[in-house]
């Protein structure tokens, strides 16, 4: 099992005040708590339902995340630290794992198989340079 992901207390301090407060009814799981479950989420690229029960019900953690983002909080916490200089000017992204469709694998070489990109560039160079050659092997007038 994956390691858990928990917020340290200097990120939540941070995050707090721009939280939406809890609506009268039943008692909500910890928000702490479900934002933890929504970044190990985030990280691992693991599915909503294969959530970690220490986040609490995967479809708590589904929910508050998709809410929140229908309400714009993500965005507007974003901006409220990229104000205050806690976001960095400049972002690395790590690419070499990159999810593709099942589908996307190489064909199996039946009928109404895809060409290769190599072989498509080899044979349209081949297209255009026969004009040329035909062209140099034509007697001059």
């Amino acid at each position: 099992m994956a390691r858990l992901f928990w917020l340290s207390d200097a990120a939540w301090a941070a995050l707090e005040p721009h939280l939406p407060k809890g609506l009268p009814g039943k008692p909500r799981v910890d928000d702490r708590v479900v934002i933890s479950g929504i970044l190990h989420v985030l990280k691992t690229g693991c599915r909503w339902r294969d959530v970690p029960a220490e986040y609490g019900p995967p479809t708590t953690v589904y929910n508050r995340y998709h809410r929140w983002a229908r309400r714009r909080i993500w965005q507007k916490i974003f901006e409220t630290m990229a104000a205050a200089g806690a976001v960095p000017d400049q972002f690395s992204l790590d690419s070499t794992h990159v999810k593709a469709h099942r589908s996307a694998h190489g064909s199996k070489r039946g009928p109404g198989r895809k060409r290769l990109a190599s072989r498509v560039a080899e044979e349209h160079q081949k297209s255009m340079l026969w004009p040329m050659l035909k062209a140099d092997r034509s007697p001059s007038p």
